[in-house]
């Protein structure tokens, strides 16, 4: 790693030199008036239109910026985040540590790609974050003359400070709802990944130019870049729809999973995320089905089986998903955010409805598909930012060719890690987390734990009030008051208990008196499989230079440990000695985990890459299609094209029963009946070309045929409605068959 370092220093060097210079422009754009800033994007438009480039007014553009956000925020960018504003602009990732105010920076790099009048896009991890973030940046893009927008879940507004909408935050207040296409139209769009990569596939498949909403995709920043490029980048966004209703075989085969012992019936392969049926499992379903031999003939039953036993197996209520509305949402596992509107594929979200006993979806098929790495690389740049990104450089050069250069902080980091706490069992390290949150939170000094899951955290919770420990519980179920839960996270004596949700995008602040009780204390309850989502949790502790320090606790019974260090760490611990009051605080240990992780890490950058390797292929195969559509779109008239094909198909129907010179030998009937349902000509018949002699004017007949035909069909509909037939049944075709290819490609993946 000592050449990246090396590179990292020279790389600052350069982005030190380019601060100077706007250093230097500060008193100069300070003296401007409110009216000359706001001109300024129309000047710096002009200079560009006239061959300046982007990079020769990059000064001036960051020290605008600069002024802008001292007078309407009261904020001015530090020296490191105009140099995390550069690297942000060269298309790297800029890691920078929590606290550091990562949204500002972005407003640089924003604004000056925006200038290009192609649109500039800040992608979040949620839709939450995409509001505050741009409601927070607005009022400099306001006042430089730049308009921002917003994209969510089936809502897009525009930033407009004449609106006034009652909302607690203020950053919420001035929006006015727009069309999403407008929202796109807008000089800066803030939106949360998925739906950016949604709109994308949906673009591909309108039948109007009209109804498209993006506009080419120019300039990107990603916050939060290593959960999106990285962790989000197993899961593939689908546009799928309802297929054929199969609900009672989901219940049966629920109810048949529920009656299969663990261990004897089937074998649970955690490691692998995997469950595999037994001799005597197969046995026993076939007989509860009633069934003979279920591998024999059609095998769906197998499929449906699989699924319901995965879903028993490996898909819990608080963990995977949670039951809302009478709906099963998915948690996203880095995050721990529900996901409404995505769901598993492959009739595995059939399966977990049926086993909850809730009214079942029908099946989906795939209709557009695309990987969120081939999403963010159409992008002519991109940048992203995170505090975590240094352990997955090299995954992130070699997928996205985007290289990290590390931001240093503003003022030196004091937090004080401890090393982790190990015990031998669940409740032997609950009951330790339970002791130290109540000895700190006695002196007054607030308290933020992290869970892994749902279920963890309301079970820690329970434990909590038992001991009369006041506490604010923060998860997927109750993120509607994330903002307020958070905003008092950081006051003296408050408990904050946390799914990953607080690990990410999410500033603590201390309240009065709290730096002096040693800031913001942090307890990890179990070691995520990812050393950077605990690196984020532990993060969110120290910002700016404010005390704070940190503990992870761990036990044997940890879903890390026990798939995947259990020896090597039960060996260690037992040479060393140990029992449940007395844990184990060692670096062996702490050594043996983050092996355990880097292990992880290892086999889940190998599943994204097969992934990938596996959309890639679709990828030239998407790109051609999504061509295709777009030149019918434009073109409009598309009769030529059609007539083509008719000729073409018909063409080929000579051939098939007409392949040789003696018309005795030809299957006439056999030509009209293929001929007469492609024109929708029932009064075809063989007669039709009883008088032709050679292949050649079979050829010129059949031709003319198609010609009297498709004119008969013009004359009929008239010029303008045929254009627009002829559009939809070209860009129908296109689709049917590309849905099947999908399908196909679904079932080879599988």
């Amino acid at each position: 790693m000592s050449w990246f370092f090396d590179s990292n220093e020279g790389e600052l060097r350069k982005l030190r030199k380019i601060v100077a210079r706007v250093n230097q422009l500060e008193p100069e754009t300070a003296a401007c008036s409110d009216i000359e800033l706001a001109q300024m994007t129309t000047r710096f438009r002009e200079r560009l239109a006239k061959g300046e480039t982007l990079d020769q007014l990059l000064p001036e553009i960051f020290a605008a910026v600069r002024e802008v956000a001292k007078r309407t925020l009261k904020q001015r960018h530090f020296d490191v985040q105009l140099m995390g504003g550069l690297a942000l602009h060269k298309g790297h990732v800029a890691e920078m540590k929590t606290g550091e105010g990562k949204t500002l920076v972005a407003s640089l790099a924003l604004y000056a790609n925006a200038l290009a009048g192609k649109g500039a896009h800040l992608v979040t991890t949620n839709d939450y974050l995409a509001k505050t973030g741009a409601g927070w940046m607005a009022p400099i893009y306001h006042a430089l003359g730049m308009s921002v927008a917003y994209i969510a879940h089936e809502k897009s507004a525009i930033y407009d400070p004449a609106v006034e909408l009652e909302a607690v935050d203020p950053r919420h207040r001035h929006w006015r709802d727009v069309t999403r296409r407008e929202a796109y139209q807008a000089d800066i769009t803030y939106g949360q990944n998925s739906e950016f990569g949604f709109d994308y596939l949906r673009d591909n498949m309108v039948m109007d130019l009209a109804d498209q909403v993006q506009r080419g995709l120019y300039y990107g920043i990603v916050d939060e870049a290593d959960s999106i490029l990285i962790d989000e980048a197993r899961t593939p966004l689908i546009i799928s729809s309802p297929a054929e209703d199969a609900s009672e075989t989901y219940y049966t085969f629920a109810r048949v999973a529920g009656q299969l012992q663990p261990d004897q019936d089937y074998v649970v392969e955690e490691k692998f995320h995997a469950v595999n049926l037994t001799e005597e499992g197969i046995a026993r379903s076939e007989k509860l089905l009633r069934v003979k031999n279920l591998y024999e003939g059609d095998v769906t039953a197998v499929h449906y089986l699989d699924n319901a036993v995965k879903a028993r197996a490996l898909y819990h209520k608080d963990k995977e998903y949670v039951v809302k509305d009478g709906e099963v949402v998915i948690v996203d596992e880095f995050t721990g955010r529900m996901m409404p509107g995505r769901r598993w594929s492959d009739g595995l979200h059939q399966a977990v409805e049926a086993k909850e006993g809730l009214k079942i979806q029908r099946e989906t098929r795939t209709f557009a598909t695309i990987t969120i790495q081939n999403y963010f690389r159409m992008y002519s740049k991109l940048g992203g930012m995170t505090g975590t990104a240094a352990t997955e450089a090299e995954e992130l050069f070699k997928v996205y060719k985007l290289e990290v250069t590390q931001i240093p902080t503003n003022r030196p980091m004091v937090r004080l890690d401890n090393p982790d706490l190990v015990y031998k069992t669940e409740q032997g390290k609950w009951d330790a987390v339970v002791q130290e949150v109540k000895e700190r939170s006695e002196k007054g000094q607030p308290v933020l734990i992290g869970t892994t899951s749902v279920e963890k955290s309301e079970r820690l919770s329970d434990e909590l009030r038992r001991h009369g420990l006041k506490h604010e519980v923060l998860n997927a179920k109750n993120h509607e008051r994330e903002a307020l839960i958070i905003a008092d996270a950081g006051q003296r004596g408050a408990i904050t208990l946390s799914t990953n949700m607080a690990g990410r995008g999410v500033d603590i602040l201390l309240g009065e008196g709290v730096v002096g009780l040693g800031g913001l204390h942090v307890i990890g309850t179990e070691r995520h499989e990812a050393r950077r989502i605990d690196n984020q949790l532990r993060g969110r502790s120290g910002r700016q230079g404010d005390p704070g320090s940190s503990r992870f606790y761990s036990s044997l019974e940890d879903e890390l440990i026990r798939i995947f260090a259990s020896e090597r760490v039960a060996g260690l611990m037992a040479r060393l000695g140990f029992d449940d009051s007395a844990p184990i605080e060692s670096g062996m240990v702490t050594g043996a985990i983050t092996q355990a992780q880097i292990k992880v890490e290892g086999r889940n950058f190998d599943i994204r890459k097969r992934a990938l390797e596996f959309d890639d292929v679709l990828n030239n195969q998407r790109n051609q299609i999504y061509n295709d559509r777009r030149k019918i779109l434009e073109k409009g008239n598309v009769r030529e094209t059609v007539l083509d094909f008719l000729h073409d198909e018909a063409e080929n129907m000579v051939d098939a029963e007409a392949p040789s010179p003696d018309p005795e030998e030809w299957d006439l009937q056999k030509l009209v009946a293929a001929l007469g349902p492609m024109l929708n000509r029932p009064d075809l018949d063989a007669a039709t070309f009883s008088e032709v002699r050679n292949q050649d004017e079979l050829r010129e007949r059949v031709a003319e045929v198609v010609d009297e035909t498709y004119e008969a069909r013009e004359k009929e509909l008239g010029e303008e409605l045929a254009r627009v037939v002829e559009r939809w049944v070209l860009l129908r075709t296109i689709d049917t068959h590309w849905v099947e290819h999908l399908t196909e490609m679904e079932e080879l993946r599988e």
